[in-house]
């Protein structure tokens, strides 16, 4: 996790969000993700960290 308070982490959207469940799409709309490929910057706190969590098969996470 996140030692420091500043450590940022890299999310990209690599799967479709066709034939996801209407939570899974919130869940990745809130993280600011819209289509395939877009990449966001946060810092890796908690409620982050757990809203990825939430759906890792669509996601890929990149520490920095």
């Amino acid at each position: 996790m996140a030692k420091n308070k500043s450590e940022k982490v890299s999310i990209k959207l690599k799967r479709s969000l066709i034939g996801s469940t209407q939570a899974q799409i919130k869940v990745v709309r809130a993280l600011g993700l819209k289509k395939t490929n877009d990449v966001v910057e946060h810092t890796a706190s908690p409620t982050i960290m757990g809203m990825v969590n939430k759906v890792p098969h669509l996601l890929e996470v990149v520490s920095q």
